[in-house]
């Protein structure tokens, strides 16, 4: 059937573990098993179980007392250690699983990690290498994209640091969602923006902005449409439908579970029945 796995990245306090921790609990609901995999060596607790922990490698707390590192360059460091021992450690780590394993990964928020750091991307070489179908899922506060200035402002980070970097300079296939959908205030006039059209993107921000701005308008909006590079998926943790929708897209992106043999069930009799058939067109 294959190794799956997703790698789980955005902003910090996008609700990537709130995602990850619901993820959980629906899969378990409908009997299917994943494995949840920590990859921030800040994180002090988990709402769901830890399959593979990066602090049983290295912590940022030891990094930052030993080194003398702020929190940011200590987190750097993390990343760049993991890399350094990806095929002592985490290939280690992997040898308990194989074909049929789901595995996501719950990663940093830091931003440069996708867009300036190497280390993400040596992470995916290794799973790929290894035999794992990987996928992005870039989480966004629905708070970003509310009204159209604050999604043009989300949506840019989405695909330029994060999108692009996942498409481009990750290689994978890529699925932006947008969480927190139990906390918007106006859900309908969030629908707008999950497949945006850039020309009313662009009306509406020349409406509230200045003619200097125009220009600008058009070219942002004009990118989105040239090369589709946003759309979201939206995501609801009290809806279990929405939590079934998001697994459904990424299954979609990752093919999973399409080379998987179709059993065939046989029913008792069924030999013989097809036996009288025959004989009665005789």
């Amino acid at each position: 059937m294959g190794k799956y796995a997703q790698l789980v990245i955005g902003p910090a306090g996008s609700g990537k573990s709130t995602y990850v921790e619901h993820l959980h609990q629906h899969c378990q609901a409908i009997q299917r098993s994943i494995h949840c995999v920590n990859l921030d060596p800040a994180a002090e607790a988990f709402a769901y179980p830890v399959s593979i922990d990066i602090r049983d490698l290295v912590s940022l707390e030891d990094v930052m007392a030993e080194l003398q590192l702020g929190p940011n360059g200590g987190l750097l460091y993390c990343m760049e250690y993991l890399e350094d021992n990806l095929e002592e450690w985490l290939g280690q780590e992997l040898e308990g699983y194989g074909e049929e394993d789901y595995l996501v990964f719950d990663c940093p928020g830091q931003i440069e990690l996708y867009s300036h750091v190497g280390a993400i991307r040596s992470l995916v070489d290794f799973l790929r290498a290894d035999g794992w179908t990987v996928a992005a899922v870039f989480a966004l506060d629905v708070a970003f994209v509310s009204e159209p200035s604050k999604f043009i402002a989300g949506a840019m980070q989405a695909t330029a640091a994060m999108a692009l970097a996942a498409m481009v300079k990750l290689e994978l296939p890529h699925i932006n969602l947008l969480t927190k959908m139990d906390l918007a205030e106006d859900k309908a006039a969030v629908q707008e923006f999950l497949i945006p059209d850039p020309q009313l993107l662009m009306d509406s921000l020349s409406a509230s902005t200045g003619p200097r701005f125009r220009r600008l308008n058009a070219a942002v909006a004009g990118l989105l449409d040239e090369y589709s590079l946003v759309s979201f998926v939206p995501l609801d943790i009290t809806d279990e439908d929405s939590i079934g929708e998001v697994l459904l897209q990424i299954d979609m992106a990752i093919q999973y579970g399409e080379d998987a043999e179709v059993k065939i069930r046989e029913f008792e009799g069924q030999e013989g029945q097809g036996g009288d058939d025959d004989a009665g067109l005789d």
